[in-house]
């Protein structure tokens, strides 16, 4: 059982940055690939970004490449997602996700999930 808390949402306005953590914990957590997913009001989930378990290879979504970057610090148990230039349709509720097998964009790829941390842009 692994347990996820997302934090570091809030309000900023176009073109600002805000880092977002999930913090895990429990069983061999850091052997697991992480993602970030996102869904707006109305929306699907959608994948954001994710990185392996060893942080060597990473995947975004086209609409934050450049923009966002993800990355992981095991000895802390934490993933963070950078968001740089942030932009009113980033809008959403932001979700960590952990995986024991496949890494990528499918969200039944992931075995656990945060609540979610919500991520307002104005304009």
């Amino acid at each position: 059982q692994v347990q996820l808390v997302e934090s570091g949402g809030g309000l900023v306005q176009a073109g600002g940055s805000l880092r977002l953590s999930c913090a895990a914990s429990g069983r061999s957590s850091s052997n697991y690939h992480m993602g970030w997913f996102r869904q707006a009001p109305g929306k699907e989930r959608d994948f954001v970004a994710a990185l392996t378990w060893s942080g060597g290879s990473t995947y975004y979504a086209d609409s934050v490449k450049g923009r966002f970057t993800i990355s992981r610090d095991n000895a802390k148990n934490t993933v963070y997602l950078q968001m740089n230039s942030l932009k009113p349709e980033d809008t959403a509720v932001y979700y960590c996700a952990a995986s024991r097998g496949s890494i990528g964009s499918y969200s039944h790829y992931y075995n656990y999930w945060g609540r979610g941390t919500q991520v307002t842009v104005s304009s």
